[in-house]
C-alpha cells in the first residue's frame, strides 16, 4: 500500500487516481499507524511553504515521516519536494524537514529575462543528470508539468534531473537515500508522469 499524506494541501484525488490507474493500492491518510505499515509514502503539496509546514506540524506526523524515511521510499511532490529541504525563503524563512540538503528560493531574481512569466507553469523537458531507478521507464528529455515560483538550490549532490527555464537550471528531481522529490507533478504529466509513479511504486 502507498500512503498519501493528508495534511490539508495537495492534489490528493488526482494523485490517488493515477496510482489506482497503475493498479496500485493507495490510501489518503493522516493516520501514523498507516504510514508505518505502508510500503511507500508520498508527501504532496501545493500553496505556500510556511502555511503548509504549519499544517503538517499540526498533524503531529513530522516525527513519523522522519523515522519512516529511514526505512522506506518517500516521495515529495511539488511543494512536498520543497519541504524535504533544510529551509525555504518563501515569504520569510521557514524550516524544512532536513531530509535533503539545500534550500528553496525565489525563481524570479535568477531568471535571465525578468519579463518571463512566474510561476513557471506548463510543460518542460527533463534532463537526467544522474541515473536512478526512478527513471526505469523514463527517457531523457521527456516533458513533465510544472507549476511553481520557488525552486531548490545548493543541492547538486542530490539532483537527479533538471529543466531549463529562463537561463535557470530548475531542480526537477532529487534523491537522498530513501527520499525522492519531484518539483513537477507526475500525476499531471501524462504517460511520462505515470511511468515515474510506476517506478516509484516498485522501489
Amino acid at each position: 500500500m502507498i500512503a498519501i499524506v493528508d495534511y490539508g494541501v495537495g492534489n490528493l484525488f488526482s494523485l490517488s487516481s493515477s496510482l489506482k490507474a497503475l493498479g496500485r493500492t493507495a490510501e489518503i491518510t493522516c493516520d501514523p499507524a498507516k504510514l508505518r505499515t505502508a510500503d511507500q509514502i508520498i508527501l504532496p503539496g501545493v500553496g505556500a511553504f510556511g502555511d503548509a509546514r504549519a499544517k503538517l506540524d499540526a498533524t503531529g506526523l513530522v516525527p513519523v515521516l522522519l523515522e519512516e524515511a529511514k526505512r522506506k521510499p518517500l516521495l515529495g511532490i511539488c511543494l512536498g519536494m520543497q519541504m524535504l529541504f533544510d529551509k525555504s525563503f518563501e515569504y520569510g524563512e521557514h524550516p524544512g524537514l532536513g531530509l535533503v540538503p539545500g534550500e528553496v528560493a525565489d525563481l524570479r531574481p535568477d531568471l535571465d529575462d525578468p519579463a518571463l512569466k512566474v510561476p513557471h507553469m506548463g510543460w518542460n523537458s527533463l534532463e537526467i543528470v544522474k541515473d536512478d531507478p526512478l527513471f526505469r521507464y523514463f527517457q531523457p528529455g521527456e516533458y513533465v508539468y510544472y507549476v511553481h515560483s520557488f525552486y531548490a538550490k545548493h543541492c547538486a549532490e542530490s539532483t537527479l534531473g533538471v529543466s531549463s527555464y529562463g537561463g535557470v537550471s530548475v531542480t526537477g528531481v532529487v534523491r537522498r537515500g530513501n527520499v525522492w522529490g519531484t518539483q513537477f507533478h507526475p500525476e499531471k504529466s501524462g504517460d511520462a508522469g505515470l511511468r515515474l509513479l510506476k517506478a516509484f511504486a516498485e522501489l
